[in-house]
C-alpha cells in the first residue's frame, strides 16, 4: 500500500522506517537514504550552537539536488528541513511538488551539494556566486547565514557515502531501494 505524502500515516511510516534502518545499519550512510536523513536530523536536533543561531528563524529549507544519472541520481532529490525558532521539526525526503513549495528552495547540482557537504563550498558564498540558486527571500537567508553555515557543518558530520564514490554494482544494488521509496512513499 502506498502512503500519501503529507498525511499522519505517511509521517509515521517514514519516521518508523528511518528509525528502524538507523538501528539496523551502521555508519557510513549513503547520501539521501532514510538512515542518512535520520542521522542528519539527530545532529541538528542535538546541536545547541544551531539552536542559538537560529532562535528567530522560521520556515522550511529545501535542498534541491538536480538529477545526475551518471552517478546514480536518476531524478531530482528534494530534502526538506522544517525549522522553527532553533528547533528542527523534521528532515524528510519529499516529492517534487512539496519540495518546490518550501519557504526557501536552494537548488544546485549534485557536485555543488557534495562540495557543501564536504566543506569545500560555503553555502552563502555559493549563493552569492550563483553556484546555488535560491527561491525565497535572500535577505533572510543572509541574515541567518551563520545558522545556514552551521547546518552545512552538521551535514558534514554525517559519515556519508557519496553516490559518485560507489561502484556501478553498488549503485545498481541501491536502485531497488530507491524504487521502493518511490512506490511506498511517493518520492
Amino acid at each position: 500500500m502506498a502512503y500519501i505524502h503529507g498525511t499522519e500515516e505517511w509521517e509515521r511510516a517514514f519516521s518508523g522506517l528511518m528509525q528502524d534502518m538507523r538501528e539496523a545499519e551502521g555508519e557510513p550512510y549513503i547520501l539521501g537514504t532514510p538512515f542518512w536523513i535520520c542521522r542528519y536530523q539527530e545532529l541538528i536536533r542535538g546541536d545547541e550552537t544551531y539552536r542559538q543561531l537560529a532562535k528567530d528563524w522560521e520556515g522550511s529549507v529545501v535542498i534541491h539536488i538536480l538529477a545526475e544519472p551518471e552517478v546514480g541520481l536518476d531524478e531530482d532529490m528534494y530534502l526538506l528541513i522544517d525549522l522553527w525558532h532553533g528547533e528542527c521539526r523534521s528532515v524528510r525526503l519529499v516529492p517534487r511538488e512539496r519540495g518546490e513549495g518550501g519557504d526557501y528552495v536552494l537548488t544546485a547540482s549534485y557536485g555543488r551539494w557534495k562540495d557543501v557537504m564536504t566543506g569545500n563550498l560555503d553555502t552563502t558564498k555559493g549563493l552569492m556566486q550563483g553556484k546555488i540558486k535560491l527561491k525565497g527571500d535572500l535577505t533572510t537567508i543572509v541574515r541567518y547565514s551563520k545558522a545556514a553555515t552551521r547546518l552545512a557543518e552538521l551535514v558534514g558530520m554525517v559519515d556519508t557515502i557519496f553516490l559518485d564514490e560507489m561502484s556501478p554494482e553498488e549503485v545498481e544494488a541501491l536502485r531497488p531501494w530507491i524504487e521502493f521509496l518511490r512506490q511506498e512513499f511517493g518520492l
